[in-house]
């Protein structure tokens, strides 16, 4: 045999070991190291466009902007869903809303929303099962108080906050709950605003933190900041008032039985508040990476800071002003890019390079598989989400991705939507019209969703249409006409 194919051919072998060697080494490395602690941050209805770093021209998120500068940001990282509930059930399942258990908001009077089952295994479970200290804190939304849905039931081992999401439009509210503990805000009664309580929140974070510095924990910070209602207290609105003209007043209900119980109270500074209160996010997010670094906890802390959904329209929010989408199409409740892409940022010291973008396709129901990989906790089977680990430790060619992604909304007669690579479909009046026109997009080229391409390409619409009818499971208590189809996933 001719010895320079011998060498060659050895040559190849050895590369492709270390190759191989060098990819089972990244792999392992966070297993080998001390478990990190690791803080989510959510923000509630913040647009793609709300953080200075994403564009944000008319007003600074330079807390914000700092961790991603230390870290990396997403510019292709999806919310489970346009709204609050399902959002959250899919970041906390690891499922998309064609199979997580809630699907939409359902409200459960006087206080609460449709939980989840006492069944589901939620990444707080997962956190619990590897030995971490468990804290939430901020709203919850995903089962009234008491039902197998309490997040004090689903892995938590601590809660502060507001458990429902519709009494958490209020930052003046009657009370909040500590644990399992219903805690009276007296100087809220009647009329009274004395209490902010995304600061009262705060503090208790900020309190779990230091409590448990000793020990691993998973620290989840589901904030109210920016979702309607608009409020922030006198001494932060005054550092903006008069700068965002003309100003945007809302009427909205100030007294009676519906008083802090859903609807938004009235606001003359609807711009000015919407920025003070985006400020107060920036504030704490600050505080809250002081903390760590203070605590010595900077090196072994990841931080990610994401937003459940796109802008909304509500109470006084005017995104239309502050371009909160970017240039992105449609709001909270969309299932375009505007409703359901939002920004992400993730900070790990040494372990993640700073000042460093990604462009790969995520989605919340890809934390859960993720966060298991660092922590060395087994993914479960019926999960849909594909971990990031690799993109976070710039591990590209370990990286892999989704077929598709999938979504689906329950109001506003049925909506759903599916990408898969740079494919956007999106579906409308689904609930009365099953067999509804699908819209095209190619995102490569069209990322502000303006121009319907369906007509072009028969059979990139035939192949969207099928993963529409094979990417869900059938829902008792969320159905769509759809669940008569056969699940061909």
């Amino acid at each position: 045999m001719n010895i320079k194919y011998v060498v060659t051919l050895l040559l190849v072998i050895c590369l492709a070991g270390c190759k191989k060697t060098n990819q089972r080494n990244v792999a392992n490395q966070v297993k080998k190291e001390k478990r990190p602690n690791i803080i989510y941050i959510l923000a509630d209805d913040l647009g793609y466009g709300d953080l200075s770093c994403y564009g944000q021209a008319k007003f600074a998120t330079p807390n914000i902007d700092k961790l991603a500068s230390e870290g990396m940001l997403f510019t292709q990282h999806y919310s489970g869903s346009t709204v609050c509930a399902p959002s959250r059930s899919s970041l906390m399942t690891g499922m998309h809303t064609g199979h997580t258990a809630v699907r939409g908001n359902k409200e459960i009077m006087p206080e609460g929303q449709h939980p989840i089952p006492d069944s589901t295994y939620t990444i707080a479970e997962m956190f619990k099962s590897k030995g971490y200290t468990t804290g939430a804190f901020g709203k919850w939304g995903l089962g009234f108080p008491g039902s197998e849905g309490d997040p004090m039931k689903q892995g938590f081992d601590t809660f502060y906050g507001y458990n429902c999401q519709r009494l958490g439009h209020h930052y003046y509210p009657y009370h909040v709950w500590s644990d399992n503990d219903s805690i009276a805000l007296k100087g809220n009664e009647g009329m009274n605003k004395e209490v902010y309580a995304p600061a009262l929140i705060h503090e208790k974070t900020l309190e779990f933190i230091e409590t448990n510095k000793g020990k691993p924990f998973f620290l989840y910070v589901p904030s109210v900041i920016p979702h309607a209602e608009l409020a922030a207290p006198e001494e932060v609105l005054k550092k903006y008032r008069g700068k965002y003209s003309p100003e945007l007043e809302y009427k909205g209900v100030d007294d009676g039985l519906e008083y802090k119980a859903g609807p938004y109270a009235s606001q003359k500074e609807s711009h000015a508040t919407f920025v003070a209160m985006i400020s107060i996010l920036d504030q704490q997010v600050g505080e809250i990476i002081d903390k760590v670094k203070e605590l010595g906890l900077e090196e072994n802390t990841m931080i990610v800071f994401t937003s459940d959904n796109g802008p909304h329209q509500e109470g006084g929010a005017d995104p239309e002003f502050f371009n909160s989408n970017g240039e992105l199409k449609g709001y909270k409740r969309d299932l375009y890019e505007g409703g359901i892409r939002v920004p992400m940022i993730v900070s790990w010291p040494r372990k993640i390079k700073p000042n460093t973008k990604t462009n790969h396709i995520s989605a919340f129901w890809d934390v859960f598989p993720t966060f298991s990989n660092i922590v060395s906790a087994e993914i479960p089977n019926s999960i849909d989400g594909i971990s990031f680990l690799p993109t976070l430790l710039n591990n590209i060619e370990e990286q892999k991705n989704h077929k598709y992604l999938y979504w689906e909304f329950h109001e506003r007669g049925g909506r759903q939507a599916v990408r898969k690579g740079d494919w956007k479909a999106v579906k409308y009046n689904v609930l009365k019209q099953p067999n509804a026109t699908l819209e095209l997009y190619d995102l490569s080229k069209d990322i502000k969703e303006e121009k319907n391409i369906a007509k072009e390409y028969p059979k990139i619409v035939k192949e969207m249409e099928l993963i529409i009818k094979g990417a869900r499971t059938p829902s008792d208590i969320f159905a769509f006409k759809q669940d008569t189809y056969l699940n061909s996933k």
